[in-house]
């Protein structure tokens, strides 16, 4: 005990030192983050609160509320159970993130440990070649035109197979992996092992939070298209996605809904393009915010190795 109390004393003595200004300063960067957090948050809880609000509510009320003022579940209901469109949307959306996020990590990995070898021929031209698609594109209607001669229009691989290679992430994961030790490739050589028994035994593990962090990055790209959808799938409702039925959603007029509530002829409960808008954003938002937390372990892990190397 008179050593915790030698060690609170000299604190607290600090504390009553703190000069005015320290105080001041103090007292505004609390004020600064409780603002910037109210600021952030507001719009979130706005977009739950009008989720789960009726037409009335979304047309009539005056001002920002938090609170829905008579709460309903039809909008779930409704974006959950009774819009084909949108449970179409979802399972293309899954689907896509799914097999996209797969196909692309593998074909980024395979690239880039091709490029990260010292003995590959082509190593150079080729790392100029993807660098160079980095800043020079041929446009939407080139890609549009390609992808109808590929026969890829109205089709589900029209949103996996074009975006497979990503320039920037071989570029990354080919910078990582140069950074592994040569002399465990080489005595891996020794023993007998090819290069898909390196890449796989060797690269691979050791490139785990970097396949986390860039699955992450393609899986989120995956998940918020539509403009894809849009250009390629318009008239496709099969092959729609989730975030073009919510675009959908959310460009609607309100206009005849708006008639309707003040003539009196729309329900307290009836959906409206507003809230089954901001109900669909909710539902969207839930996988990403889930897939996080599981991935953030590797985030760490990559951290601390870089902090080791260093």
């Amino acid at each position: 005990m008179a050593y915790v109390d030698s060690v609170s004393v000299p604190r607290r003595k600090r504390m009553k030192k703190m000069s005015s200004g320290d105080l001041l300063f103090a007292i505004c960067a609390w004020t600064f983050l409780i603002l910037f957090c109210i600021i952030t948050l507001y719009p979130f809880f706005r977009l739950i609160a009008l989720s789960f609000s009726g037409s009335i509510d979304a047309y009539t009320s005056d001002g920002p509320y938090l609170i829905p003022r008579h709460p309903t579940l039809e909008n779930y209901v409704q974006v959950l159970f009774k819009r084909e469109s949108i449970r179409n949307g979802a399972i293309t959306t899954v689907a896509r993130t799914a097999i996209g996020t797969i196909t692309a990590l593998s074909a980024n990995a395979f690239l880039a440990y091709i490029l990260s070898r010292r003995k590959f021929l082509f190593r150079s031209q080729l790392s100029l070649f993807w660098v160079f698609t980095l800043y020079v594109s041929g446009g939407i209607v080139p890609i549009a035109i390609l992808m109808k001669h590929l026969h890829l229009l109205g089709s589900f691989w029209v949103y996996i197979l074009p975006g497979m290679v990503s320039a920037y992430h071989v570029m990354v994961m080919k910078a990582y992996m140069e950074k592994i030790p040569d002399s465990l490739e080489e005595s891996a050589q020794l023993d007998g092992a090819g290069h898909l028994k390196i890449f796989f035994h060797i690269v691979s593990p050791l490139c785990k939070p970097l396949y986390a962090a860039i699955a992450l990055f393609i899986a989120t790209y995956h998940w918020h298209a539509w403009f894809d959808a849009m250009l390629f799938n318009r008239l496709d409702v099969k092959n729609t996605t989730l975030q073009y039925e919510l675009m959908k959603y959310s460009t609607q007029t309100v206009a005849i809904a708006t008639e309707r509530i003040h003539g009196g002829s729309l329900d307290q409960n009836t959906p409206t393009p507003s809230t089954m808008s901001a109900a669909l954003a909710i539902v969207s938002m839930v996988p990403i915010l889930i897939l996080y937390p599981f991935l953030q372990k590797y985030f760490e892990t990559g951290l601390r190795i870089r902090g080791l190397k260093k």
